[in-house]
């Protein structure tokens, strides 16, 4: 069962050590191969686990320090998804795809993701998270030649260390309180003792999710860092951080559910109006998209707030909500960046009117888009409407009636922004480059077809998704 619980990281921990002893034999040519290695060992990883590795009744394995159920399993099929793709989409970047230690700490912080979305324990959770976070400083600041990828990098590091200084003194403080480590043991004990430490994990985490006040630092690091780290960063990252906000929140201090609702819905409706607000002035699409990112934290937020409406009866339907919405979000937004990435590698520009004319140069690269960027808007049939129904209809059920009208209000102001960079793709024209070739390599095709393709699914074919997303939810009841 050890072995079973932890198949899927016993798997990356090979392939990591695969690239490490290939890349020397390999020729400096040859080694863009590497983000195949990669790609293709991750989603062998996801289908190996899926026949072999599925958890039945969730057990915590390895003495306590991790806890084996769907919803753990579920968070981690979706992070080794998200992370076959970013690899792909780094085969793009000439400073990085012939780099194995690219891959391999990309490798890395997927690994301590996994451990995140499954830690039954605080020692091990801290663990993970800076498994997590050490590995994505340096993938933020990797192209040392590039002054704001150096920047990205410093940022990231800086305001990390001091949220998560902040955290582990969280942690200390429960342990000393508490006499105890083990997240499933913290429930029995007094609330009242835990309402100021509690603040202080909601500042570690609410960096790793970037809510307001917390997310200062992600629109100058999404703007310096390589494009399909910033992907990673604003997708995968994101969502391991609200897995450990569901389990530890709903499995540690369940009695103070009324409390942390109301929360959780003045973070939400803070961070998703200043997260679009911010969005409708910017000019670089990655910076753009670094604020629709904080936006949809905020969205993510009203799932979290319904979750804990009632101290009597946890809401299936908003744990279900959220992590459905995760899914959507990771695949849609890995599509927006794996866009920006492969028109970016060709113009050399991320400002949203160099893409003036792009449905003329290259008319599948921009229905891609169009797929994208109105999913993100919450438009049918694509999956961000689906997932934005749902996180309301959570907030509904549980008469948290005006935070849905402020979500779907911010959703509104959201579509404008997403709109304005469509207008550029489709109504404006550059004529000096409309008949200029915008070729797109294999790897970027392919994970941008699979990516497009996958938020039509999710959009069009919702329901064997969110029964997923339900029974990973069963699992914390």
């Amino acid at each position: 069962m050890n072995l079973i619980s932890i198949l899927p990281e016993i798997f990356i921990l090979a392939i990591g050590i695969t690239i490490l002893i290939l890349e020397p034999f390999w020729k400096a040519e040859d080694r863009r191969g590497l983000g195949w290695l990669t790609a293709g060992g991750l989603l062998l990883t996801v289908v190996v686990s899926l026949l072999f590795g599925r958890p039945d009744q969730p057990v915590t394995v390895l003495g306590g320090m991790l806890r084996f159920d769907g919803l753990g399993f579920f968070f981690k099929m979706a992070f080794l998804v998200g992370g076959a793709a970013t690899a792909l989409f780094l085969m793009d970047l000439d400073k990085i795809n012939r780099r194995g230690e690219a891959y391999v700490l990309l490798l890395a912080s997927l690994l301590g993701m996994n451990l995140m979305a499954a830690s039954a324990n605080l020692v091990m959770l801290y663990l993970a998270i800076e498994t997590t976070s050490i590995p994505l400083y340096v993938l933020a600041g990797f192209l040392r030649s590039d002054d704001k990828s150096t920047e990205a990098g410093f940022k990231y590091l800086l305001f990390g260390a001091l949220t998560s200084t902040v955290m582990l003194y969280g942690f200390s403080l429960l342990y000393g309180f508490t006499g105890t480590t083990d997240i499933y043991a913290l429930a029995s004990l007094p609330k009242g003792l835990f309402i100021g430490v509690v603040f202080l994990l909601i500042v570690g985490l609410g960096f790793k999710v970037s809510v307001v006040p917390f997310h200062f630092w992600a629109p100058d690091v999404y703007e310096g860092a390589p494009t399909p780290v910033t992907g990673f960063l604003s997708t995968v990252s994101k969502a391991a951080g609200f897995a450990v906000l569901l389990r530890l929140f709903m499995v540690a201090f369940p009695l103070d559910a009324q409390m942390w609702s109301f929360i959780f819905a003045i973070l939400s409706a803070i961070t998703m109006t200043l997260g679009n607000l911010l969005a409708l002035a910017q000019k670089n699409i990655k910076r753009m998209l670094a604020y629709s990112s904080i936006a949809h934290a905020g969205y993510i937020m009203v799932g979290v707030a319904a979750i804990y409406s009632n101290v009597a009866l946890l809401s299936e339907l908003g744990v279900s909500s959220v992590v459905f919405y995760l899914v959507a979000y990771i695949i849609t937004n890995l599509l927006a960046f794996g866009i920006v990435t492969a028109y970016g590698r060709v113009v050399g520009s991320d400002e949203i009117a160099s893409y003036n004319g792009l449905s003329r140069r290259h008319p599948w690269l921009a229905f891609a888009m169009l797929i994208g960027f109105l999913s993100l808007a919450g438009m049918p049939p694509f999956g961000g409407f689906i997932a934005k129904v749902l996180v309301f209809a959570a907030a509904v059920k549980v008469d948290l009636i005006w935070l849905a009208v402020v979500g779907i209000l911010n959703s509104i102001v959201g579509v404008y922004y997403y709109l304005i960079v469509l207008k550029h793709v489709y109504l404006y024209r550059d004529e000096a480059t409309e008949n200029v070739a915008l070729p797109i390599t294999r790897p970027s095709a392919i994970a941008l077809m699979v990516l497009a393709l996958g938020v039509v699914l999710i959009g069009t074919v919702f329901a064997p998704w969110f029964n997923l997303s339900a029974a990973g939810a069963l699992s914390l009841f």
